[in-house]
């Protein structure tokens, strides 16, 4: 099956492979893939249980390493670098999202947004922090420590925290898990509005068929290969094409 090759991709992989083990416990996350994930655009990876949906989002980012294969964030070949480079583009050109808010919590609301940027030494791009916060819904609560913010506001920090240092791409590994239905629709909005109003690019891991119908495309992983993909998705297509990878 031939799969979506987008005109300005953000990220690239080439035959992409991960094995763990050795001998009898040897185990193929990953079977080469060829999959490229488009600037601006939001998709979501799904698949059954086992399916590899999360080890490929890891050889993405550079949170692993591919067997074989090959991953190119931007212009920047992943395969090779060094721990150094690794944490550099990871900081540099990678947001993430994680189901486990992940904030500091003895921090404001605002100071884990800008934290990335501090880290770096970078000061904050006053337009785009503006635009972010307001985009995120959390200016009347900039001052407030997690424990004081809802789990649907504790992810909003953190998506924030994700798109203040501009990164090329934003992986999302099931950003809404941890979250009622109420709060992990408005993540899932803001997530949506961060594509169509900032231009930025989306990659979220997910096992929920209506989150998965906020992205653009979504593609589909079983035993480790990408089998089937569906553009404009809705939670009946996404569901659909589930039960038949399942069946």
């Amino acid at each position: 099956m031939t799969f979506t090759k987008t005109r300005h991709p953000a990220v690239v992989a080439e035959a992409l492979t991960k094995v763990y083990g050795e001998g009898d416990a040897r185990v193929h996350a990953l079977r080469e893939v060829d999959v490229s994930f488009g600037t601006g655009a939001f998709t979501a990876i799904m698949g059954p249980s086992g399916s590899g949906k999360s080890t490929l989002m890891h050889c993405l980012a550079g949170l692993d390493t591919a067997t074989s294969g090959t991953v190119r964030v931007g212009e920047v070949e992943l395969t090779g670098l060094s721990d150094k480079r690794l944490t550099l583009l990871r900081r540099e050109r990678i947001g993430f999202v994680f189901q486990a808010f992940n904030l500091l919590p003895t921090l404001s609301a605002e100071e884990n947004i800008l934290l990335p940027l501090r880290i770096a030494d970078r000061r904050p791009d006053q337009v785009l922090y503006d635009r972010v916060i307001d985009t995120v819904g959390l200016r009347d609560r900039l001052g407030h420590r997690p424990a004081e913010l809802s789990g649907g506001q504790q992810q909003r920090v953190a998506v924030a925290r994700a798109l203040i240092s501009k990164p090329q791409v934003i992986f999302a590994d099931e950003p809404t898990g941890n979250l009622d239905s109420r709060s992990g629709a408005e993540v899932l909005s803001f997530l949506r509005t961060s594509v169509r109003e900032l231009g930025q690019t989306i990659v979220m891991v997910t096992h929920d068929p209506m989150a998965a119908s906020y992205a653009d495309r979504v593609v589909f992983l079983r035993d480790g290969r990408l089998v089937d993909e569906l553009s404009a998705p809705t939670p009946q297509t996404v569901l659909d094409t589930l039960m038949k990878l399942e069946a």
